[in-house]
């Protein structure tokens, strides 16, 4: 049985007569994007390599803004930078970081941008990575030494004069808002090329607009958790929801999972979400949270946010910022389902 998920609120606009489907695609932030857009033949259009062209763009520009793997990037310069030394930040990175730091705020630091030292501390940051040959998880003391640093390492942040100060040895790392981020901008661009009807997808993360030529919406699956990759108990059998189909029309979706990157050692897992506030990977049994949104940087945002806060008060979050939210949640026998008020009144029953 599947599950149908409609938006609040349809545009009236309708595809292009005799429009079809182009698909364009390419690689960005270490994985790979496409587009699927609607199109008629029309003068003075940008042609597919112009399109093409012009999308690269987008994304070039976050990763030179915010890449945390370059230390070539804006944010790259600013972890190395000076302790005290101001820096005026690209209006791009200006509004993400802003953002990023609200989501901080609102969720109590159960998402942190400022959080770099601690993921890379854990080897998932671009060097002395889990993944290399002689990589040992870090201690405790280590963990809280660090922890003790952080809360003498603040953000100040100037977003009506865009510039930020680096206190002195602040990390940031924007890679939970950058992808999203990314597929707004290809949504941006495409709408200032006169393209409204389209599915824009960067890394897994998603954004529909318009519709079809058939006038039906772009049409996706919510992510279901990779059970073969799971840490659950006879999690290749486990017992799954049923599938839940979205209408992708004027939304965005994004999904945190911490089943995607992980690391043993011995019989302990270590999930890549850290939780700033105790700097530690989690642990809560949640194992996926899919959130809904205007935009994908918003629901690629929230829903590491509300993976990290868990089950109880991440629900508490997404009813209180009124986010559409689904919560995937391990138990003895698979996972278990939990829906926010907003996901719950787009079911169509």
């Amino acid at each position: 049985m599947r599950r149908v998920l409609l938006p609040q609120h349809i545009s009236d606009e309708v595809a292009p007569p005799g429009a079809a489907i182009r698909d364009l695609r390419g690689l960005s932030m270490g994985t790979s994007w496409s587009v699927r857009l609607l199109e008629a033949a029309m003068p003075g259009r940008a042609g597919s390599a112009d399109l093409q062209q012009g999308l690269q763009q987008q994304l070039d520009l976050v990763v030179a803004q915010m890449s945390h793997w370059s230390d070539e990037s804006d944010l790259g310069r600013f972890n190395r930078a000076e302790a005290g030394s101001w820096h005026s930040l690209p209006a791009a990175f200006c509004e993400v970081l802003g953002f990023a730091m609200h989501v901080s705020q609102a969720s109590g630091g159960a998402y942190d941008p400022c959080a770099g030292a601690l993921v890379n501390l854990w080897g998932f940051g671009p060097r002395n990575r889990y993944d290399e040959a002689g990589f040992l998880p870090p201690k405790d003391d280590t963990v809280a030494l660090l922890l003790s640093q952080r809360q003498r390492r603040r953000l100040e942040l100037d977003l009506p004069a865009r510039r930020a100060r680096q206190p002195g040895g602040l990390q940031l790392d924007l890679s939970a808002v950058a992808k999203g981020y990314g597929v707004d901008r290809l949504a941006r661009y495409l709408d200032s090329q006169g393209i409204h009807h389209y599915l824009v997808e960067v890394g897994g993360e998603l954004r529909g607009a318009g519709s079809k030529p058939d006038g039906q919406p772009w049409w996706v699956m919510l992510e279901q958790v990779d059970g073969a990759a799971d840490s659950a108990d006879n999690a290749e059998n486990a017992q799954h929801p049923p599938e839940m189909l979205l209408a992708l029309h004027g939304l965005s979706v994004a999904t945190s999972g911490d089943y995607r990157r992980f690391f043993k050692d011995g019989t302990v897992r270590f999930s890549h979400t850290i939780d700033p506030r105790s700097g530690m990977p989690i642990a809560n049994q949640l194992a996926s949270v899919t959130v809904v949104h205007a935009e994908c940087m918003a629901a690629d945002a929230w829903s590491t946010a509300l993976t990290v806060l868990g089950l109880d008060a991440g629900m508490a979050l997404a009813e209180e910022q009124g986010l559409a939210a689904r919560f995937l949640q391990r138990d003895g026998h698979g996972y278990h389902e939990t829906l926010s008020s907003h996901m719950l009144a787009m079911l169509d029953e």
